[in-house]
């Protein structure tokens, strides 16, 4: 059964990487001694050393080790033998190419249906939508697909932002983008603000934190769904 928690973002204003949601990690983890972390999204440019020593600092708080997955010589190998899986934000351009290039799709996506817990924060959340078509990242790479690992029946837009009506900026706004993909694209969008995360647990998929999401359905208005919101009939 599918166990899996899609966080909008690793690090909340006044906090530390992860700080905001470790308690839940402590309890989403408690089976769990060793998680794998999968850096490709490299925020900032860093190196994948780099990012996995960022990722192990923050899972020592609740006594958990983390190896990243360029430390194995079989990443395939290295999935299908991990007892947790945490993939971390920046490019999602670069993560996905970077997951096809080492053929990690299909693996990933048979190891969380078979019960290995996952956790994403931003690029890592995305690919858990049925495609990449709703991030904010620039693509700076081209990946040879923009489908990813379908374990939730919409798109995600992490890092929601509402339009500021004190803002100079007469651009286009979060809202506008995802109705522009709606314009080509049917399936929904959820938008996660950050400090919230969808706890996926079999075919439940409910909204937790504080802050309400924004729900973006194909020829509708946009709506609100408050946390404890079940989110399993969007398709």
């Amino acid at each position: 059964m599918k166990h899996i928690l899609i966080a909008s973002t690793s690090t909340i204003h006044g906090s530390g990487y992860l700080d905001y949601i470790l308690e839940e990690l402590k309890e989403f983890f408690k089976n769990t001694s060793e998680i794998l972390f999968i850096p490709y999204a490299r925020p900032d440019g860093i190196t994948h050393e780099e990012y996995t020593t960022k990722a192990a600092e923050a899972f020592a708080k609740i006594d958990k080790t983390v190896r990243g997955i360029h430390e194995f010589d079989d990443a395939t190998q290295a999935v299908k033998q991990a007892q947790g899986i945490f993939t971390g934000g920046g490019n999602t351009f670069v993560l996905v190419n970077q997951l096809y290039k080492n053929s990690l799709l299909e693996p990933l996506k048979e190891a969380i249906g078979q019960g290995t817990p996952y956790l994403g924060t931003s690029a890592g959340s995305n690919i858990c939508g049925l495609t990449i078509n709703t991030t904010n990242d620039m693509p700076i790479v081209y990946p040879p697909s923009f489908k990813t690992l379908g374990l939730v029946p919409f798109n995600i837009n992490p890092h929601y932002l509402d339009p500021d009506p004190t803002s100079t900026h007469k651009g286009e706004t979060r809202e506008t983008r995802i109705k522009e993909f709606h314009a080509y694209n049917s399936p929904p969008v959820v938008g996660l603000r950050e400090g919230s995360w969808l706890d996926v647990n079999g075919d439940s998929i409910i909204l937790k934190g504080k802050l309400q999401a924004r729900i973006f359905e194909y020829n509708k208005t946009p709506y609100e769904v408050e946390p404890a919101t079940e989110l399993n009939l969007l398709k």
